[in-house]
């Protein structure tokens, strides 16, 4: 059963003081191999040939788990043939998941796995690198892990927060947010965003980098980047809720200060 984002992440904020002794050593490599390479791994997930699909058991949406061929840049892919349409009461489409990629890219996250469209099949749909070596946030409550490096988790859930807040993600939960071996937040599965005007998280803080890249968002760039992605409407609704973003933070920082919003 999958548990609820809001409880799973503040459960994993109260369970992240390690013992010193796991603090001090060194830690794993990040599953996050497409960083540095995006263009790399875009070609690829265009490109490659599958060589089998497997239904995957977990999702509203049962994405497919693509194969690709052993000894190439990646083991396998998620799939979604989802054309834009309303369905299950949600509005879905394949091309939000590539939306959400471009997000990721333009603020610098590097928490969306590189996404692209391509045609399987004779149809187009959502090709998404899979990553290999997580948990699931509901599988890390479950085995009661605690993130060696707090400082770094809460930074990254602090992210992962506004993130979601700005492209309006409606269905996030402890099982569509990954964990690799190096505490880093991995996140997949965004069909459902863009459309609801909503924003599922309270802010609190954010590090001054993203801050800064959240106020550089423009119409033009965003109409470049994701405009062949978006419904009608949803590029100046994404706006809107950076501009609340926005002012939510600088009312924050006019209260309690510099130091207590704008994170390392």
């Amino acid at each position: 059963m999958w548990i609820a984002l809001p409880i799973a992440l503040s459960l994993l904020l109260l369970l992240d003081q390690a013992p010193a002794a796991s603090r001090a050593a060194a830690p794993p490599a990040s599953s996050k191999v497409w960083i540095g390479r995006y263009a790399e791994f875009e070609e690829f997930l265009r490109s490659a040939p599958f060589e089998r699909f497997e239904e995957t058991e977990v999702g509203v949406t049962r994405p497919k788990h693509g194969f690709f061929a052993p000894g190439g840049l990646a083991a396998g892919a998620t799939v979604k043939n989802l054309p834009p349409r309303r369905q299950r009461g949600f509005f879905e489409s394949y091309k939000s998941e590539i939306a959400a990629y471009k997000i990721d890219r333009l603020l610098a996250l590097d928490m969306v796995p590189p996404t692209v469209e391509r045609g399987v099949d004779g149809e187009m749909v959502s090709v998404q690198l899979w990553v290999e070596n997580t948990r699931t946030i509901g599988r890390v409550q479950q085995l009661k892990l605690h993130a060696p490096d707090p400082m770094s988790w809460n930074r990254d859930v602090y992210r992962q927060r506004v993130f979601d807040d700005l492209v309006a993600n409606i269905d996030v939960n402890a099982g569509n947010l990954l964990i690799d071996p190096a505490w880093r937040i991995i996140k997949v599965d965004h069909s459902r965003c863009f459309v609801i005007d909503k924003m599922p998280f309270e802010l609190t803080r954010i590090d001054r980098p993203l801050f800064e890249r959240l106020q550089a968002l423009d119409e033009a760039t965003l109409t470049r980047e994701i405009g062949e992605w978006m419904e009608p409407g949803t590029i100046a609704s994404l706006l809107k809720r950076r501009d609340r973003m926005v002012k939510t933070f600088q009312q924050l920082i006019a209260k309690r200060g510099e130091a207590s919003v704008l994170v390392p």
